[in-house]
């Protein structure tokens, strides 16, 4: 379907990719992961065409189309939202424009009504006359009401242009379908629909994400790049991890049998298979791991870093009791009469259709910003860490990140450069990277940096807005292992699934008329008939 022959990229002095040679196959999802700066972006620009290799080619099979989900939001702003959908697949677009350009000529011919024939017989083939209902249904599956179909895309906000660029890759079932960060900015129910529409897809996709539930759900195959290769592994992400993380202690057991450690593979193969077996996925793709060769399973290269948060003290059954909490924003109200008791124990999943509401409430916890209406009060035994979404203002001066950890050290061993560098060696700010200036650094590695800080405070309270942004597999995998550990009480939001399911033990979600909280999985929640019967009547009365 689709192949790559002695692909090389280098950038200066840097190799990204080292001849290259691999191929994607008809009917599998495969699921590009690899460290940041990998070349994950970069290689997706290469198969869509927008970006030419050093040296090699990419080979798409004759006749097959290809389509590309595409990063530009104002690249379509003259058109409208359904007309920008069918763009997507072009060879049917250029005849319909051609057609409607034949029409509305003042002096149509006989050579123009050949033409007009060729080109009717032409769009019938590809089904060109549903296109219109075609692209409509596919734009209200993804949350784009009708009446704002024929809006200049323009006119919409980034969260529906995502939605409608979303639409444009998928219309008309190209036979390759290319996609760098697809959840960016969409919805638990528009990932979900997304989720189940890639598991049923028939065709081939190639996708770059951060979210470890949306591989999970769609991938048959995890494409590694590492060293400059690229690999191909049947299975998920999860499969992919748990594999290499056996294959990695297996190595380093050298008094293990070789017999003994290919039965422990096997009997991991298995296990693996029985639970996929029950995933969406399993029944609608073709390949699966229980035809997974062993030898396939190897250790993988990837450093993680070593997240992990200790409490001083433990704190008493009191944790926070808020009353009558209110804020609003540029007239909205953003939440209203929060009512919340929080109990040891608690990771407790924040919630909320607008973003700017779980933030304002952390900012008030914080002290950083003042609630319209209530109040707050922690209990004599905690004590609070933060990691806002907005981390800028912790980074304004030149110090050196051994420097600015210094300043969160609570005792001299701490101070100590020996010290705070083996800690942030444990970051993967290693050698001269523990020297970098803070005012330089990338948004991963700021969050990094922000993660050493809330474990250096010790608290055994964490609140945590958005924490996966920016951060690679590797660091929100050892994050999320992290919290699932912590022993101390969790307040967190975040657009990250797999977080949210395996870390949250209660759900709080802030709406303008009331709270609701649930002691439940977040799959639960979101699944629940009953909660989603309140959620619609507490955002209705306040439209």
């Amino acid at each position: 379907m689709l192949s790559v022959s002695n692909l090389s990229v280098q950038f200066g002095k840097r190799i990204l990719f080292d001849e290259v040679n691999t191929a994607f196959t008809q009917g599998n999802c495969y699921g590009i992961i690899g460290a940041n700066g990998a070349g994950k972006s970069t290689f997706l620009k290469i198969l869509s065409g927008t970006m030419e290799p050093t040296s090699g080619h990419v080979h798409l099979e004759p006749g097959k189309r290809m389509s590309v989900l595409e990063q530009n939001h104002y690249a379509y702003d003259e058109h409208n939202v359904l007309e920008t959908v069918i763009m997507g697949n072009k060879p049917l677009f250029k005849i319909k424009k051609e057609m409607d350009e034949i029409y509305a000529k003042p002096d149509f011919n006989d050579a123009d009504g050949e033409r007009v024939g060729v080109l009717q017989v032409e769009f019938e083939e590809m089904n060109g006359w549903n296109a219109d209902s075609n692209a409509a249904a596919m734009l209200s599956n993804l949350g784009i009401k009708e009446d704002l179909h024929y809006t200049l895309m323009a006119d919409l906000d980034t969260k529906q242009r995502v939605r409608v660029l979303l639409a444009q890759a998928l219309f008309g079932s190209p036979d390759v379908l290319i996609m760098d960060e697809p959840t960016n900015d969409l919805d638990y129910e528009t990932i979900t629909w997304l989720e189940n529409f890639l598991a049923n897809y028939d065709n081939t996709v190639i996708v770059v994400s951060h979210d470890r539930h949306f591989l999970d759900a769609v991938c048959t195959h995890i494409s590694d790049i590492d060293f400059g290769k690229i690999n191909h592994f049947s299975g998920n992400y999860t499969f992919w991890y748990e594999s290499s993380q056996l294959a990695m202690r297996q190595r380093t057991q050298q008094n293990k049998k070789a017999e003994e450690k290919k039965k422990e593979l096997q009997e991991f193969i298995a296990r693996f298979s029985a639970n996929v077996a029950k995933s969406k996925q399993a029944t609608s793709r073709k390949k699966m791991i229980d035809k997974l060769n062993i030898e396939d399973i190897k250790p993988s290269s990837r450093r993680y870093p070593a997240i992990i948060f200790e409490r001083d003290r433990e704190a008493g059954d009191q944790i926070l009791n808020v009353t009558g909490l209110k804020a609003s924003s540029e007239g909205d109200v953003l939440f209203n009469n929060i009512d919340i008791n929080l109990a040891k124990g608690d990771k407790v999943v924040v919630f909320s259709k607008d973003s700017r509401a779980t933030t304002a409430f952390y900012q008030i916890l914080n002290g950083k910003q003042k609630a319209d209406a209530g109040e707050y009060a922690w209990g004599i035994t905690t004590s609070q860490s933060y990691l806002p979404a907005d981390n800028s203002e912790y980074f304004q001066s030149d110090l050196s990140l051994v420097d600015w950890l210094r300043q969160y050290a609570t005792t001299e061993e701490e101070r100590e450069e020996v010290f705070i560098r083996g800690f942030l060696g444990k970051m993967i700010f290693s050698g001269e990277e523990a020297l970098k200036k803070c005012n330089v650094l990338s948004g991963g590695e700021k969050v990094r940096c922000m993660l050493s800080k809330m474990m250096m405070v010790r608290a055994n309270v964490l609140m945590l807005d958005e924490p996966t942004n920016h951060l690679d597999l590797e660091s929100i995998t050892a994050f999320n292992n992290s919290l699932t550990n912590f022993k101390g009480t969790i307040l967190f939001t975040t657009h990250d699934h797999e977080f949210a399911q395996t870390v949250g033990n209660r759900i709080i979600e802030l709406t303008p008329n009331g709270v609701i909280d649930r002691y439940a999985t977040f799959d639960e929640y979101m699944s629940d008939p009953k909660v989603k019967e309140l959620r619609d009547k507490m955002y209705a009365v306040s439209v």
